[in-house]
């Protein structure tokens, strides 16, 4: 009898799970594993992306309860558990100089004391794997960079007994990965297979606005074929109303498409502490009993 193996997403806010890596968890939960995805915040000061609900007083006035609701409906969807962090939205300060972050935010606390939160809970959950963002935080946004950073620490620090002695039981991942899944290979691949179709691409303006980028592509080196759950990525997405439009740019490649032309999703390992040979196709790679 093999061990149970459980898998835990780290995230900045409900929605990230369901448009990164979402397809992924889904595929591991139909095969038994247990999984988890952490939420750092409430999204509590995330905008109403979805023009179809803006300007909605209540949406506005229980934006809290409103995303907590729709992160439930998405858990359902994808078949994992979840749990709350209790960070408060940072948001996404704009203006040129940018403003202060808000007092009290998740991005403004300090490293070491907010990952005592996530220390818990791996201890608690006992994943073998990690998910989170890179140190750009996948987009610069100030949660996203947040969540990097205190799940680096708690990664190195779950399986110490002499830090956060407070948190429970050590316990030590196995392996840490990032999610690559926007990378620029998938990016132009899909771009080339809709313009061959006579298909308008919505990725023109991204491979536009890489160009302005001079920052170095990152190692993908797992790619996890994932196509058949594609469509339950979507449906979780789709939970989350606030800030996904059904007529937006998400959904206009055709599924079959997204599934002939990149049918995985991409990630970047970032800390192992088992054997593995890359590229893998495996999250449990070096860890699956035989």
């Amino acid at each position: 009898m093999t061990e149970q193996l459980r898998l835990m997403a780290v995230h900045a806010h409900p929605d990230d799970e369901s448009s990164k890596g979402a397809a992924t968890m889904a595929k591991y939960v139909s095969e038994g594993v247990d999984v988890l995805v952490a939420t750092c915040t409430g999204g509590e000061r995330g905008s109403v992306l979805n023009p179809k609900l803006q300007g909605d007083p209540y949406i506005e006035e229980h934006i809290h309860e409103v995303r907590a609701k729709e992160m439930d409906e998405a858990r359902e969807i994808l078949g994992v558990k979840q749990s709350w962090l209790g960070f408060v939205d940072s948001g996404l300060p704009e203006g040129d100089p940018l403003p202060p972050l808000p007092e009290g935010c998740f991005a403004v606390q300090d490293v070491e004391e907010a990952a005592g939160a996530l220390v818990k809970l791996i201890r608690e959950f006992k994943p073998q794997v990690i998910t989170t963002y890179d140190e750009n935080g996948g987009y610069p946004h100030p949660d996203h960079i947040m969540t990097h950073k205190i799940t680096m620490v708690a990664f190195e620090a779950a399986g110490d007994p002499e830090r956060y002695p407070e948190a429970g039981e050590p316990w030590t991942p196995q392996k840490l990965y990032y999610n690559q899944g926007f990378n620029r290979a998938r990016t132009v691949a899909m771009h080339e297979a809709l313009l061959a179709r006579g298909l308008e691409s919505p990725y023109a303006e991204w491979l536009e606005r890489w160009k302005q980028f001079d920052r170095p592509e990152r190692q993908i080196s797992t790619h996890v074929p994932c196509a058949d759950f594609f469509e339950i990525r979507d449906k979780a997405l789709l939970a989350h109303a606030t800030q996904i439009d059904p007529d937006g740019a998400w959904f206009h490649v055709p599924m079959e498409i997204q599934q002939e032309v990149w049918p995985t999703e991409d990630y970047e390992l970032a800390r192992s502490l088992v054997d593995t040979s890359l590229p893998e196709d495996d999250l449990f790679a070096g860890i699956r009993t035989p």
